[in-house]
């Protein structure tokens, strides 16, 4: 299926996806949209003599070319609102980048314009296409019910973007929206149950801590501890360092049943799986998707977004990945905030009633 593809945002994640769609078969970037001259300078040599787009300093010019199949949002977080309003005037498909906005009611109104919108929404939440991750997808039933949930996350800080709009709170919608809606997202979609309540403790401990812009000192979270009961007694638990680079893995996940436990990091190759004998536990091997054509950021999962985003199409289905998803990711991360904030554990149904 040939595809023509207008970028709007070619910062870190725009020029990821140009690097992607690359190597997709089919695919053509016809267009590409920043207000920031050196982004466009950026995504231009990337595309080198693969693409040669039209560039465009405002979304909206680019919004026009009936040329363009489907859209791919990267721009900063808090722009995502208006940038999908405009796009919701038109009927061309859309990927938008994670999260799906900042704040509740930015995030209500995506999701029910998406409902009439004659193109596919699809959120980027791609850590689900990650190897590691679908392999315990496919092995859950070896633990039974699911009891418990556990993800750590022991990264490097926040990269620097351009006009620093990631520092703050108000332009990210905080660090466990920004980064950890993918964390809230893959909990969602192993524990099949509601979340009821959040408990979090957090702080901003080491990073940014001598860094100012325009006199204000950057308030974004670098660790946190967060938990999520479920209505069905399923628990899930984050762990959030983000000043404990230099590790081998970036990532742990865990998952406990009654009948044993799933575990592997990211990266990995190796998916243990044990039932509740002393040393019980095996290895199996994890098989990287064979159709990866690109490593990228993301260990191939953003290569692999791609081709379901064209399957879904081809097939005239709905989204794997919608805007319900990018909501339900969302409200924990903003839960959890407001629980950091409070001190006081959320309750989802009083919180969404706010």
């Amino acid at each position: 299926m040939r595809l023509s593809y207008g970028i709007i945002g070619s910062g870190m994640m725009g020029c990821e996806h140009i690097r992607n769609l690359k190597k997709l078969p089919g695919a053509n970037v016809v267009a590409i949209a920043d207000p920031d001259e050196k982004s466009r300078k950026r995504a231009r040599k990337i595309c080198g003599d693969s693409f040669h787009p039209t560039f465009y300093e405002d979304h909206k010019t680019l919004l026009l070319d009936e040329e363009i199949d489907v859209v791919v949002v990267s721009t900063p977080n808090f722009t995502h609102i208006e940038v999908m309003r405009d796009i919701f005037e038109t009927d061309k498909h859309v990927l938008l980048e994670k999260p799906m906005c900042t704040n509740l009611a930015d995030g209500i109104e995506v999701l029910e314009r998406s409902k009439a919108h004659k193109g596919l929404v699809w959120v980027g939440l791609e850590y689900r296409f990650m190897s590691p991750i679908q392999a315990i997808i496919n092995h859950l039933d070896k633990v039974g019910d699911i009891k418990m949930l556990s993800i750590r996350e022991h990264r490097f800080p926040f990269l620097k973007k351009v006009g620093d709009w990631n520092r703050f709170n108000e332009n990210t919608g905080g660090t466990l929206v920004e980064k950890c809606c993918h964390f809230f997202d893959l909990m969602n979609l192993m524990i099949k149950s509601n979340p009821i309540k959040v408990y979090a403790s957090g702080s901003q401990a080491v990073n940014h801590l001598d860094e100012a812009y325009g006199g204000r000192t950057p308030d974004i979270l670098d660790n946190s501890y967060v938990i999520v009961d479920y209505e069905t007694g399923e628990r899930a638990m984050l762990e959030l360092c983000m000043f404990a680079e230099g590790g081998r893995y970036e990532q742990e996940i865990v998952v406990t049943g009654e009948k044993g436990k799933i575990e592997t990091h990211i990266p990995s190759e190796e998916l243990l799986i044990s039932n509740r004998e002393k040393n019980s536990f095996e290895s199996l091997p994890i098989e990287n998707d064979s159709r990866v054509r690109e490593e990228g950021l993301h260990h191939g999962a953003s290569y692999i977004e791609h081709l379901e985003l064209i399957d879904c199409l081809i097939q005239g289905k709905s989204a794997k990945v919608d805007c319900q998803n990018g909501l339900e990711s969302m409200i924990l991360g903003l839960a959890a905030q407001e629980s950091i904030k409070t001190g006081e554990p959320i309750y989802l149904s009083e919180f969404l009633r706010n």
